[in-house]
């Protein structure tokens, strides 16, 4: 602490000679005076450019007084860059609407902060509804006996109906007309385009109507004058902007999940000064190294290691398995998880965005932004549906010209209106992005991180999964079971073989050197050590030649090992792995070691069976062994022996038979295979590289996660298709209603005002069908 103070006294003395310091905040060069905000601390006052920086450096004075801010200043995360919810491929720094759709942009990161598009448009909903109220009490009252029209008379009524539907065509219905307009400049059209062609048309007809009466037909103007549209005009763009803050409000809820997720993270972290002091600072400050206090209860800050303490610590964010897990000093801790009973001291080792918790974010916040390929369906629609809709709306309007009752003109703009109100693109549009959105933060929750859209929509058609056997489907960490004397004792044999085996960096070889250890066992130094590969190890211990290693290492060293085979074909049958030891010229031993197979694993293996899944293991171990292991757990087919290369040979050889097919591997050696597959599932547990190549990561590492995701990518691929299905069929029977089909035999035609409800309560649909995947059980 002291020392940190000197420098920072030393730097600002040297900056104080010239009348001018450096704001230790910001960087800036600030002059003090009798207003410039001010702070002491260790004994030295420092100066600030304003009482932003002054707060900033009151609440970690230690963080900026010792110069960390300067180092730190690499790892701030960038600023929010939003994107278009139904083009994911537009991404800017700032919000605005999308250049395609013309829809609001939203933040890549859902955030706290109120959506500023959805303040304005629930401002903007209210005046229009004011003014909406009205106009319909001054044009229907005579329905339910208010004749008001009848009582001022029409031109009067009209110029009333004008002076309350022009604010809102003009301001209140703005935004439609700019995105209209930018939506034909970029030669997109778009729901923008169909609704200020209808909201525009209806008002421009209503205008002459009333300013210009004399230029209609005799037939259009009854003793009264003209119809118009003024309230029609008015109700549709107060209709469209309930369903937009509908759609909004839904909209934030599909963030939800990673909200959630971003609150896991505490916003403070208890740092332990070097001089013993504590204090609570702002977790954006917290640098790898830093030492934090968590106390019982709290949330784990970030990624790190235990120093000091004992606890059990609530994982089920990461693992989803609800019982916690006991840490001690040496153990790690994850950024986000729950602090039990105890006290526990940590050093951070990740910290900002490199946590786990930071990156399951990412990864989330990714999967929102792809594409599924059942997108493409709705795509191809959506490129010819606005022209059609347009070319629909002529037709209906030409028709009724042609063809109608009097006055034909008015029938015509009805009918062509409601046929562009009630036809937007918008539920078809939002129908995938949505429930991907939803489904990539329901499986966040429940431990499945989705890369992309795509995997998740491969996910639901897979019917064969392929295994790895180490750490998949057992525990990953072998454990010495046995140890058989040929010639001499068994702590000699074990005293050889783990002295042969300390210098390998083999997880067999930590098993055995770990079972010596607890045997009391002191392994010996050993010399001229080698390992040869896919064979085993030798040296030389006290002089002695000793090897350890397969079958075929024996025989290459003049060594018969089919007296010994018997035996060690029993302990493979148990699913144990067997080498066998020579000491000298003769065949000292046999070690066996066994890696647990998981709890959880045999119950997740029947779920795949009863979902219909075929289950392959495919492991480097012997065959004897992967028997045993595959015959406990019921598993349909055994591949042993196989190298990494033959792992992607084998997802191309069952491809070339017709299936579809997931592999599910943690190390860097299934890299291959999870690539080759369609959908490549990492265990979270293991290697970097598995998860860099795989579509979909199980942060609980175990089996039971799979049968998670299969569950989710049914039922968010049976919920896309719901919402694809319900916006054609809107669409095919909401176009010929509103262009007046049924107006021949039932005289029913359809109000542009229906129309325009019709509308936004389809999109408003279609969110809430997609909102229910967030209930979906996994």
């Amino acid at each position: 602490m002291s020392e940190h103070a000197h420098h920072s006294h030393h730097h600002h003395a040297a900056a104080q000679g010239g009348d001018s310091v450096t704001d230790p905040v910001c960087g800036m060069t600030v002059t003090p005076g009798p207003d410039t905000p001010s702070e002491t601390f260790g004994g030295e006052t420092f100066h600030f450019c304003s009482d932003k920086c002054h707060d900033t450096f009151k609440a970690d004075p230690w963080f900026y007084a010792s110069g960390n801010a300067a180092r730190q200043g690499g790892t701030v995360a960038p600023g929010t860059q939003w994107t278009c919810p139904m083009h994911p491929e537009i991404v800017r720094d700032e919000p605005g609407a999308c250049p395609i759709c013309g829809m609001a942009l939203e933040p890549i990161v859902p955030s706290d902060e109120p959506s500023d598009e959805l303040t304005d448009f629930t401002r903007r909903l209210w005046i229009s509804a004011g003014a909406a109220v009205p106009l319909i009490v001054l044009t229907m009252g005579g329905m339910v006996g208010l004749p008001i029209r009848d009582w001022i008379g029409h031109q009067l009524s009209s110029y009333i109906e004008f002076v309350l539907a022009t604010p809102i065509v003009l301001w209140a219905a703005r935004p439609f007309f700019q995105r209209g307009w930018q939506s034909i400049l970029n030669r997109s059209p778009n729901m923008w385009t169909l609704i200020s062609l209808g909201v525009g048309a209806a008002y421009l007809y209503s205008l002459v109507a009333t300013f210009l009466p004399g230029v209609f037909p005799a037939e259009y103007r009854s003793g009264e004058g003209v119809g118009t549209y003024f309230e029609a005009s008015v109700v549709i763009v107060a209709l469209i902007f309930v369903g937009q803050v509908l759609e909004l409000r839904a909209r934030e809820r599909t963030g939800d999940a990673i909200r959630a997720l971003l609150d896991l993270a505490p916003k403070t972290a208890r740092r332990v000064l070097p001089d013993g002091s504590e204090y609570d600072a702002p977790l954006e400050n917290v640098m790898a190294g830093d030492r934090l206090r968590v106390r019982p209860g709290d949330s784990i800050p970030v990624d790190a290691k235990v120093i000091e303490g004992r606890s059990s610590v609530d994982e089920s964010m990461i693992t989803g398995e609800p019982v916690p897990v006991e840490k001690e000093a040496g153990d790690s801790v994850t950024g986000g998880t729950i602090n039990g009973t105890g006290a526990l001291v940590i050093e951070a080792e990740k910290v900002g965005a490199d946590t786990v918790l930071s990156q399951i974010v990412s990864m989330v916040s990714n999967a929102r932004r792809s594409r599924a390929p059942i997108q493409g369906l709705a795509d191809k629609v959506s490129a010819v549906f606005v022209p059609t809709v347009v070319g629909c709306a002529l037709l209906a309007f030409v028709v009724w010209l042609i063809f109608g009752p009097q006055p034909a003109l008015a029938f015509a703009i009805a009918a062509a209106v409601s046929v562009l109100i009630i036809a937007c693109p918008c539920a078809l549009g939002l129908a995938t992005p949505i429930s991907i959105t939803t489904a990539a933060g329901r499986g966040a929750q429940a431990g499945v991180l989705i890369k992309d859209a795509e995997a998740l929509e491969r996910m639901a058609r897979i019917d064969t999964v392929i295994v790895d056997k180490t750490g998949t489907l057992t525990e990953g960490a072998p454990k010495l079971t046995d140890v058989v004397a040929l010639d001499g004792s068994e702590d000699e044999v074990l005293r050889l073989a783990a002295g042969i085996e300390r210098g390998s960096e083999h997880p067999l070889a930590e098993a055995i050197v770990a079972g010596a250890k607890d045997r009391g066992i002191d392994p010996p130094r050993t010399e001229d050590f080698e390992a040869v590969t896919g064979k085993g190890v030798q040296g030389t211990i006290d002089g002695t030649r000793v090897a350890l290693g397969n079958a075929a290492m024996m025989r290459d060293l003049g060594l018969d090992p089919s007296k010994a085979e018997e035996t060690a074909d029993d302990l493979r049958a148990e699913g144990k792995t067997v080498m066998y030891l020579a000491s000298g010229e003769a065949l000292a031993g046999l070690i066996a070691v066994a890696d647990p197979i998981k709890e959880t694993t045999a119950q997740a293996i029947r779920d795949l069976h009863a979902a219909g899944l075929t289950v392959i293991m495919a492991t480097g171990d012997n065959e004897r062994t992967a028997r045993a292991v595959a015959g406990k757990l019921g598993i349909d087919e055994v591949r042993a022996g196989v190298l990494p290369a033959d792992k992607a040979a084998l997802v191309d050889e069952l491809h070339k038979r017709g299936a579809y097919v997931a592999m599910a591997g943690d190390g860097v050696n299934d890299a291959p295979a999870l690539a080759a597959a369609d959908v490549g599932i990492a265990m979270g547990t293991g290697a970097d590289v598995a998860v860099e190549s795989a579509g979909i990561t199980l942060l609980g590492g175990d089996l039971a996660g799979l049968v998670r995701a299969r569950k989710l990518a049914r039922a968010t691929l049976r919920n896309i298709k719901q919402n694809l299905f319900f916006a054609f069929v809107y669409n095919s029977l909401g176009v010929p209603l509103a262009a007046g089909i049924l107006y021949p035999v039932f005289g029913l035609l359809l109000s542009p005002m229906i129309a325009a409800a019709a509308m936004s309560m389809s999109s408003v649909s279609v969110i809430g069908n997609a909102l229910r995947l967030r209930g979906v059980k996994l």
